[in-house]
């Protein structure tokens, strides 16, 4: 057997790219730089998140939606009239592409919640979680699959340049953009089960396997939360909700939460650390995730990228003028970004945590 050259793909490849300053750039990039790790999926789902894709809709909640029957688009409109402002529906542009023969109907709505619906300390942002949560656990054949504002998801079964070309993506501009294409092992291959999940602003792209999703979910059905998509990585989208948005945790906190040192190191730090991540394993044991994965985490401020506690999944970053990158392979940062001015392979456990400039 010849074995000089082997390559270990360790399932699913992600890849995600910001501009501090904000500045646009087309989906052709990402589609560029995800294409060149085909090898790492096996045409069951591919997706893409992006943000600022809507600035003449930014003040609206921009929900894209899953629908498998008539039915079930009638009695996801009936809710959302009467609980939303609609500023506009419409069917997601989408074009022929030969390898995709059978899709969900694909309708987004731009819309605002009615003022006299949220009601005692409930926030807007709690209102359309709740929302979130109702249309994809009780209305068969519906789900909502995007609903943060100036952003959007852009997902389905098929390989990275069959669902960039079938949603268009050249023709939308984004500062962040993200994308993922798998390999499923544990769970099916299923439109609404591609890369990225989101809930409000937050996208999560994944490789690796949440082995602690079970306890992750009855944590997280504590708060209210319902998993209904039938993947480990649902769970790391609304974690990083209630971590962040609901008990104010910070973004490096939240990332300490969910790959937390082992006790071991815990037990070598210095007094004031020892106290702090002590007490963050025993309010938040709940949260920590468990087996070998590399995720992106996208939100409307900026992009993080970490490891599990010993990297059992690859992630390398870079950086070049006001641009920084992260891929599961140097490769892929390189077919868009060939001349990097610094590139490295984060430590495990340790997050990059790239701020947009204000």
């Amino acid at each position: 057997m010849n074995h000089d050259y082997q390559k270990d793909i360790a399932g699913c490849g992600l890849t995600g790219l910001i501009n501090k300053k904000k500045k646009p750039i087309d989906g052709s990039h990402i589609k560029k730089s995800l294409s060149l790790m085909n090898d790492r999926g096996n045409g069951l789902g591919a997706g893409y998140a992006a943000y600022g894709v809507y600035p003449e809709m930014a003040d609206c909640y921009a929900f894209h939606v899953m629908y498998d029957f008539d039915s079930s688009r009638m009695e996801a409109e009936e809710l959302l009239k009467a609980n939303y402002e609609i500023e506009k529906i419409e069917a997601m542009p989408t074009k022929p592409v030969k390898e995709i023969v059978i899709s969900p109907l694909l309708i987004r709505y731009f819309l605002k919640p009615k003022k006299d619906k949220i009601t005692g300390d409930q926030s807007e942002e709690d209102f359309v979680v709740k929302t979130v949560m109702q249309v994809n656990s009780e209305i068969e054949g519906a789900y909502i699959f995007s609903s943060g504002k100036n952003m959007g998801a852009f997902k389905g079964v098929g390989n990275p340049a069959e669902i960039a070309d079938f949603f268009c993506l050249e023709e939308y501009e984004g500062y962040i953009w993200t994308g993922h294409t798998r390999f499923p092992t544990n769970t099916p291959g299923w439109w609404g089960g591609a890369h990225p999940f989101t809930l409000l602003d937050w996208s999560i792209v994944h490789n690796g396997e949440i082995s602690s999703y079970g306890i992750n979910k009855r944590y997280l059905e504590m708060f209210g939360y319902k998993l209904t998509l039938l993947t480990d990585t649902e769970v790391v989208a609304y974690l990083f909700d209630l971590l962040v948005r609901k008990h104010g945790l910070d973004i490096g906190m939240a990332c300490k939460v969910l790959a937390s040192p082992f006790w071991k190191d815990i037990d070598k730090m210095d007094a004031e650390d020892k106290e702090i991540y002590t007490a963050l394993r025993q309010t938040y044991g709940s949260a920590l995730l468990n087996g070998p994965f590399s995720l992106l985490f996208g939100h409307s401020k900026g992009l993080v990228g970490i490891n599990d506690r010993i990297k059992l999944r690859p992630l390398v970053a870079a950086t070049k003028d006001d641009f920084v990158y992260m891929a599961s392979e140097e490769s892929a940062i390189r077919e868009i970004c060939p001349d990097p001015e610094r590139i490295w392979t984060p430590r495990a456990g340790e997050p990059v945590i790239v701020d947009l400039e204000e």
